[in-house]
């Protein structure tokens, strides 16, 4: 058996010495960037909420003194050197003021802050194809005849145009096989006039004396409670509870990935005028 002399035993212990130092070095580098990189959105928040959210809200999503930044149309197409504009220079017009008094460092936390708020708008991995979801978004899901999307479809549920650009695979997942979870789910409301003709559809607007029906073929009815016999509110959503199980997992990736990629497809200046108006 050979032995391993001194000189040897110093080298060795000298190797593994140096390995130790790198790798915890490389963990202290990992360390320190996600450090700066939470440090940043620490600061970012913590300009937005002492300067902005009396105005837009803590989440960004507007109150009566400010609009929504965080999901509207012309907020999501506004680029980080533009939203760091408007912070800094403040739009008059519209009453914001100008917060350049707050450094150069701020402003640019508080649009980094504002962007993570907006989320990743860029196009998700598709789990599917979404020339097949198309197909079954208009024929086996038949979710075409509430939804609208591009311009095309249904209008007595939400329009899904850019719903993916501010909704996980994941939430949209949930909201199409457990919709009766969802906060926004639309009830159907069965009301029967003092004459006994009845109205089913959605409520679009409603207060203490009247209430505005729109009916399953788009027709509205501005209806005076005092008028009413009965109102029957539905404790169900509208959309059907069973795509978990009407649709394979194939089909209903293909329908995600057709919900997808419509947030990609509509053109800019489509959206800038949908935004302006």
């Amino acid at each position: 058996m050979s032995l391993i002399r001194p000189s040897q035993w110093i080298f060795v212990g000298s190797l593994c010495l140096l390995l130790c130092t790198s790798a915890f070095v490389l963990s202290q580098e990992r360390s320190d960037t996600r450090k700066v990189g939470t440090t940043a959105n620490t600061q970012g928040r913590a300009v937005f909420a002492a300067n902005c959210a009396s105005c837009h809200g803590l989440d960004g999503l507007g109150t009566q003194r400010a609009p929504n930044i965080i999901t509207a149309d012309r907020a999501q197409l506004l680029s980080s050197q533009q939203i760091l504009r408007i912070v800094s220079l403040g739009i008059p017009s519209a009453g914001m003021p100008a917060f350049r008094s707050l450094g150069n460092a701020n402003l640019k936390s508080v649009a980094r802050y504002l962007k993570n708020l907006q989320g990743n708008v860029g196009l998700a991995p598709l789990p599917g194809n979404p020339n097949r979801g198309k197909q079954i978004f208009s024929g086996l899901g038949g979710c075409s005849s509430c939804h609208m999307v591009a311009g095309s479809g249904g209008f007595i549920a939400s329009d899904l145009t850019g719903y993916a650009r501010t909704h996980t695979t994941d939430q949209i997942r949930a909201a199409i096989t457990k919709p009766e979870e969802s906060n926004s789910a639309k009830r159907l409301v069965t009301v029967t006039s003092a004459n006994g003709r009845q109205y089913k559809g959605i409520v679009r607007n409603e207060d203490n004396f009247s209430m505005q029906l729109q009916g399953l073929d788009g027709s509205f009815y501005f209806l005076s409670k005092a008028e009413l016999q009965r109102i029957d509110r539905g404790t169900t959503s509208i959309m059907p509870s069973d795509y978990g199980s009407k649709l394979s997992p194939d089909q209903l990736n293909d329908l995600l990935s057709y919900l997808l990629v419509t947030k990609a497809s509509e053109p800019v200046a489509a959206r800038k005028d949908r935004a302006e108006d």
